[in-house]
């Protein structure tokens, strides 16, 4: 079977990509590296220098008003790797600083790790995620996915 080697970007679809492009710089530090207008889109690239990931923000010219909702087939959430659960603690502050709202850091049920939840302006599911084990997904996924998270925005 062929191989690859990692992510190479993640491009979301945004309601308003400057406030999103902000919200993304502010909130997970990634630097914004260009913005291109197309046809049928507006696109701002920003790249985390510390890993390389790139995430595109894609602003469609017939976007539909719907929120985010992970109950829909798609996406669900985007998990971001952490060193340590210190830096967790570390990121529940920088989220409340910023006025984030989010999960507390919550140790998964089966022990394989620890997570805190937040979203963001579209309502998409972020989390960063520590693991006691490697690789972290399919430790998570033994787990049942026992960690808690907050629920879509106008969901009670």
């Amino acid at each position: 079977m062929p191989g690859f080697q990692g992510i190479s970007h993640l491009d979301l679809t945004v309601s308003d990509v400057e406030a999103s492009a902000d919200w993304y710089a502010r909130v997970l530090g990634l630097r914004r590296l260009k913005r291109a207008e197309f046809a049928d889109r507006i696109m701002i690239v920003l790249r985390h220098e510390a890993t390389g990931l790139i995430i595109g923000l894609n602003q469609h010219a017939d976007s539909r008003a719907d929120a985010f909702d992970e109950r829909r087939p798609g996406l669900d959430h985007v998990g971001l790797t952490v060193a340590d659960r210190a830096e967790l603690d570390s990121w529940e502050r920088h989220l409340t600083e910023h006025g984030v709202d989010h999960s507390p850091v919550t140790d998964a049920a089966s022990g394989a790790g620890t997570a805190l939840v937040f979203r963001d302006p579209d309502n998409i599911q972020l989390e960063f995620w520590w693991s006691r084990l490697s690789p972290s997904w399919p430790a998570f996924a033994a787990s049942g996915g026992t960690k808690k998270r907050p629920g879509p925005r106008g969901a009670g």
